[in-house]
Protein backbone atom coordinates (compact mmCIF):
# COMPACT_ATOMS: atom_id res chain seq x y z
CA UNK A 1 0.00 0.00 0.00
CA UNK A 2 1.59 3.07 -0.86
CA UNK A 3 1.70 6.09 1.69
CA UNK A 4 -0.75 8.29 -0.49
CA UNK A 5 -3.33 5.29 -0.08
CA UNK A 6 -2.89 4.91 3.23
CA UNK A 7 -3.54 8.26 4.45
CA UNK A 8 -6.84 8.76 2.18
CA UNK A 9 -7.89 5.62 4.19
CA UNK A 10 -7.32 7.25 7.32
CA UNK A 11 -8.83 10.28 6.20
CA UNK A 12 -12.09 7.90 5.46
CA UNK A 13 -11.87 6.04 8.36
CA UNK A 14 -12.12 9.37 10.51
CA UNK A 15 -15.44 10.09 9.66
CA UNK A 16 -16.57 6.79 11.08
CA UNK A 17 -17.23 5.61 15.01
CA UNK A 18 -13.85 4.23 15.85
CA UNK A 19 -10.99 5.28 13.73
CA UNK A 20 -8.45 4.34 15.79
CA UNK A 21 -10.30 0.77 16.51
CA UNK A 22 -10.65 -0.06 12.68
CA UNK A 23 -6.48 0.92 12.70
CA UNK A 24 -5.96 -2.29 15.54
CA UNK A 25 -8.16 -4.06 13.99
CA UNK A 26 -6.86 -3.85 10.15
CA UNK A 27 -3.44 -3.38 9.97
CA UNK A 28 -0.49 -3.69 10.29
CA UNK A 29 0.17 -7.94 9.16
CA UNK A 30 0.39 -10.01 12.01
CA UNK A 31 1.67 -13.28 10.61
CA UNK A 32 4.73 -12.10 8.74
CA UNK A 33 7.84 -10.09 9.78
CA UNK A 34 8.80 -9.14 6.66
CA UNK A 35 5.56 -7.76 6.03
CA UNK A 36 4.72 -5.99 9.47
CA UNK A 37 8.03 -3.79 8.59
CA UNK A 38 7.38 -3.30 4.92
CA UNK A 39 3.40 -2.19 5.94
CA UNK A 40 4.78 -0.01 8.48
CA UNK A 41 8.19 1.56 6.66
CA UNK A 42 5.07 2.02 3.91
CA UNK A 43 2.32 3.56 6.31
CA UNK A 44 3.75 5.33 9.99
CA UNK A 45 6.35 8.23 9.87
CA UNK A 46 9.82 8.12 11.00
CA UNK A 47 9.42 4.24 11.96
CA UNK A 48 13.20 3.00 11.44
CA UNK A 49 13.17 -0.76 10.31
CA UNK A 50 15.51 -1.77 13.51
CA UNK A 51 13.06 -0.77 16.01
CA UNK A 52 10.28 -2.34 13.74
CA UNK A 53 12.45 -5.60 14.10
CA UNK A 54 12.86 -5.80 17.98
CA UNK A 55 9.16 -5.05 18.38
CA UNK A 56 8.52 -7.95 15.93
CA UNK A 57 10.55 -10.35 18.03
CA UNK A 58 9.56 -8.90 21.38
CA UNK A 59 5.54 -9.48 19.99
CA UNK A 60 6.62 -13.07 19.45
CA UNK A 61 7.95 -13.30 22.88
CA UNK A 62 4.40 -11.89 24.18
CA UNK A 63 2.66 -14.26 22.25
CA UNK A 64 3.95 -17.43 23.31
CA UNK A 65 3.50 -16.31 26.92
CA UNK A 66 -0.22 -15.19 26.02
CA UNK A 67 -0.17 -11.64 26.95
CA UNK A 68 -1.83 -10.61 23.54
CA UNK A 69 -4.99 -11.66 23.61
CA UNK A 70 -7.50 -10.27 20.29
CA UNK A 71 -5.99 -9.50 16.73
CA UNK A 72 -6.50 -5.94 17.86
CA UNK A 73 -4.81 -5.93 21.25
CA UNK A 74 -1.94 -7.60 18.96
CA UNK A 75 -2.00 -4.63 15.87
CA UNK A 76 -2.24 -1.83 19.32
CA UNK A 77 1.43 -3.53 20.33
CA UNK A 78 2.94 -3.55 16.86
CA UNK A 79 1.75 -0.41 16.11
CA UNK A 80 3.26 1.68 19.34
CA UNK A 81 6.70 2.77 19.09
CA UNK A 82 7.70 1.98 22.53
CA UNK A 83 11.55 3.55 22.01
CA UNK A 84 9.94 6.99 21.70
CA UNK A 85 8.86 6.54 25.35
CA UNK A 86 12.11 5.56 26.54
CA UNK A 87 14.76 7.82 27.61
CA UNK A 88 17.29 8.67 25.01
CA UNK A 89 20.08 6.30 27.17
CA UNK A 90 17.88 3.49 26.84
CA UNK A 91 16.14 3.62 23.37
CA UNK A 92 18.14 0.57 22.04
CA UNK A 93 16.81 -1.70 24.81
CA UNK A 94 12.74 -0.40 24.37
CA UNK A 95 12.41 -4.10 23.36
CA UNK A 96 14.08 -6.02 26.15
CA UNK A 97 11.61 -8.20 28.72
CA UNK A 98 12.83 -5.84 31.74
CA UNK A 99 11.87 -2.68 33.70
CA UNK A 100 13.98 0.56 32.38
CA UNK A 101 14.20 3.15 34.78
CA UNK A 102 12.62 6.78 33.22
CA UNK A 103 13.73 8.89 35.92
CA UNK A 104 11.64 10.61 39.06
CA UNK A 105 12.33 7.02 40.88
CA UNK A 106 10.05 5.23 38.48
CA UNK A 107 10.43 2.91 35.33
CA UNK A 108 8.36 1.91 32.74
CA UNK A 109 7.13 -1.73 32.79
CA UNK A 110 8.13 -4.54 30.67
CA UNK A 111 5.83 -5.07 27.61
CA UNK A 112 4.17 -8.03 28.21
CA UNK A 113 2.75 -7.03 31.51
CA UNK A 114 1.54 -3.74 29.76
CA UNK A 115 0.48 -6.26 27.28
CA UNK A 116 -1.64 -8.65 29.09
CA UNK A 117 -2.98 -5.44 31.39
CA UNK A 118 -4.16 -4.07 28.06
CA UNK A 119 -5.88 -7.57 26.84
CA UNK A 120 -7.59 -8.21 30.48
CA UNK A 121 -9.07 -5.00 30.36
CA UNK A 122 -11.21 -5.54 27.00
CA UNK A 123 -10.97 -2.49 25.40
CA UNK A 124 -13.79 -1.88 22.46
CA UNK A 125 -13.59 1.96 22.23
CA UNK A 126 -14.37 2.52 26.00
CA UNK A 127 -14.22 5.71 28.35
CA UNK A 128 -10.62 4.64 29.93
CA UNK A 129 -8.80 6.04 33.05
CA UNK A 130 -5.44 5.54 33.71
CA UNK A 131 -3.66 5.89 36.84
CA UNK A 132 -0.13 6.32 36.64
CA UNK A 133 1.07 8.08 33.19
CA UNK A 134 4.79 7.77 33.56
CA UNK A 135 5.96 7.16 30.51
CA UNK A 136 3.51 7.16 28.38
CA UNK A 137 3.72 3.89 27.01
CA UNK A 138 0.43 2.32 28.32
CA UNK A 139 -1.48 4.90 27.03
CA UNK A 140 -0.20 4.61 23.43
CA UNK A 141 -1.29 1.34 23.61
CA UNK A 142 -4.77 2.32 24.40
CA UNK A 143 -4.97 4.84 21.61
CA UNK A 144 -5.09 2.30 18.94
CA UNK A 145 -8.35 0.52 20.91
CA UNK A 146 -10.16 3.80 22.03
CA UNK A 147 -9.88 7.49 21.68
CA UNK A 148 -11.21 8.36 24.75
CA UNK A 149 -8.40 7.97 27.62
CA UNK A 150 -7.58 10.17 30.75
CA UNK A 151 -4.70 10.09 32.15
CA UNK A 152 -3.28 10.90 35.52
CA UNK A 153 0.72 11.21 36.96
CA UNK A 154 1.20 12.39 40.04
CA UNK A 155 4.69 13.99 39.16
CA UNK A 156 4.35 16.86 37.61
CA UNK A 157 7.56 17.07 35.76
CA UNK A 158 7.03 13.58 34.57
CA UNK A 159 3.14 15.05 33.67
CA UNK A 160 4.99 17.74 31.99
CA UNK A 161 7.40 15.31 30.27
CA UNK A 162 5.24 12.46 28.67
CA UNK A 163 2.58 15.37 27.41
CA UNK A 164 5.91 16.49 25.67
CA UNK A 165 6.67 12.97 23.99
CA UNK A 166 2.91 12.76 23.17
CA UNK A 167 2.81 16.47 21.28
CA UNK A 168 6.31 15.55 19.75
CA UNK A 169 4.65 12.70 18.18
CA UNK A 170 1.04 14.25 17.28
CA UNK A 171 3.42 16.39 15.14
CA UNK A 172 5.16 13.63 13.61
CA UNK A 173 2.04 11.84 12.45
CA UNK A 174 0.54 10.06 15.11
CA UNK A 175 -2.06 12.08 15.04
CA UNK A 176 -3.88 9.26 17.88
CA UNK A 177 -2.18 10.62 21.04
CA UNK A 178 -4.39 13.84 20.47
CA UNK A 179 -6.49 11.89 22.02
CA UNK A 180 -5.02 10.84 25.68
CA UNK A 181 -6.08 14.28 27.77
CA UNK A 182 -3.85 13.98 31.01
CA UNK A 183 -3.67 15.90 34.49
CA UNK A 184 -1.07 15.90 36.92
CA UNK A 185 -2.77 14.97 40.09
CA UNK A 186 -3.38 12.50 42.88
CA UNK A 187 -4.39 9.10 41.10
CA UNK A 188 -5.95 7.43 44.36
CA UNK A 189 -8.55 9.97 43.68
CA UNK A 190 -9.57 9.45 39.85
CA UNK A 191 -10.89 11.68 37.72
CA UNK A 192 -14.61 12.65 39.06
CA UNK A 193 -15.31 15.73 36.74
CA UNK A 194 -14.96 13.07 34.05
CA UNK A 195 -16.26 10.10 35.56
CA UNK A 196 -18.27 7.00 35.31
CA UNK A 197 -15.52 5.06 33.18
CA UNK A 198 -15.78 1.77 31.03
CA UNK A 199 -12.39 0.51 32.32
CA UNK A 200 -9.57 2.01 34.33
CA UNK A 201 -5.95 0.65 34.46
CA UNK A 202 -3.68 1.20 37.47
CA UNK A 203 0.19 0.94 36.67
CA UNK A 204 1.15 1.68 40.42
CA UNK A 205 1.34 -0.96 43.45
CA UNK A 206 -1.29 -0.29 46.08
CA UNK A 207 -1.94 -2.75 48.77
CA UNK A 208 -5.79 -2.49 48.12
CA UNK A 209 -7.96 -1.05 45.79
CA UNK A 210 -9.22 2.99 45.79
CA UNK A 211 -12.67 3.34 46.48
CA UNK A 212 -13.00 5.78 44.90
CA UNK A 213 -11.52 4.53 41.79
CA UNK A 214 -14.07 1.80 42.12
CA UNK A 215 -16.60 4.44 42.32
CA UNK A 216 -15.90 5.93 39.50
CA UNK A 217 -15.63 2.78 37.55
CA UNK A 218 -19.62 1.95 35.52
CA UNK A 219 -21.48 -1.03 36.71
CA UNK A 220 -20.10 -3.70 34.21
CA UNK A 221 -17.08 -1.94 34.14
CA UNK A 222 -13.61 -3.62 34.38
CA UNK A 223 -10.36 -2.70 36.59
CA UNK A 224 -6.91 -3.92 35.96
CA UNK A 225 -4.50 -3.09 39.80
CA UNK A 226 -1.71 -4.43 41.14
CA UNK A 227 -2.59 -5.01 44.42
CA UNK A 228 -0.41 -6.25 47.53
CA UNK A 229 2.84 -5.26 49.65
CA UNK A 230 5.10 -3.25 48.37
CA UNK A 231 7.40 -5.28 45.05
CA UNK A 232 4.93 -8.01 45.61
CA UNK A 233 1.78 -7.10 43.76
CA UNK A 234 -0.75 -9.62 42.16
CA UNK A 235 -2.30 -8.11 39.05
CA UNK A 236 -5.75 -8.34 39.57
CA UNK A 237 -8.92 -8.04 37.21
CA UNK A 238 -11.92 -6.23 38.80
CA UNK A 239 -15.51 -6.43 37.49
CA UNK A 240 -18.10 -4.56 38.64
CA UNK A 241 -21.34 -5.91 38.71
CA UNK A 242 -24.88 -5.32 39.15
CA UNK A 243 -27.87 -8.24 40.01
CA UNK A 244 -31.36 -8.08 38.56
CA UNK A 245 -32.00 -6.02 42.01
CA UNK A 246 -29.43 -3.15 41.54
CA UNK A 247 -27.41 -4.81 43.77
CA UNK A 248 -23.51 -4.01 43.44
CA UNK A 249 -20.88 -6.68 43.80
CA UNK A 250 -17.19 -6.93 42.41
CA UNK A 251 -15.70 -9.90 41.17
CA UNK A 252 -11.44 -10.50 41.18
CA UNK A 253 -8.96 -12.51 39.26
CA UNK A 254 -5.78 -13.02 39.01
CA UNK A 255 -4.53 -12.07 35.01
CA UNK A 256 -0.82 -13.96 36.09
CA UNK A 257 -2.70 -16.71 38.28
CA UNK A 258 -0.79 -15.89 41.01
CA UNK A 259 2.82 -14.52 39.93
CA UNK A 260 4.38 -11.91 41.79
CA UNK A 261 4.18 -8.96 39.44
CA UNK A 262 6.53 -6.24 40.86
CA UNK A 263 5.40 -1.66 40.82
CA UNK A 264 6.40 1.47 42.00
CA UNK A 265 4.42 2.23 43.97
CA UNK A 266 0.98 4.47 44.27
CA UNK A 267 1.73 7.42 45.78
CA UNK A 268 -0.28 10.62 47.23
CA UNK A 269 -2.47 11.27 49.98
CA UNK A 270 -4.02 8.27 50.99
CA UNK A 271 -0.78 7.15 52.69
CA UNK A 272 -0.95 9.94 55.44
CA UNK A 273 -4.76 9.06 56.10
CA UNK A 274 -3.49 5.35 56.40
Amino acid sequence: MLRREFLLGAAAALAASSPLEALAAEGPPLTSKAEFVAWMTANRPAEEPKYLERRWDRYQVLLSFNDLWTPADKRAFLLTPRQEFCLPENREDAYVGHYLDIGFGVTITPPGTMGRMTSAIQVHGDKVLEIGTGSGFQSGLLTYLTSRIHSIEIIPELAARTRGVYDRLIGAGYHEYGNIVTKSADGYYGWEDEAPFDKIIVTCGIDHIPPPLLQQLRPGGIMVIPVGPPGAQHILKVVKKTNDGGELSVSRSDIFGGKVIPFVPLSGGHQSEG
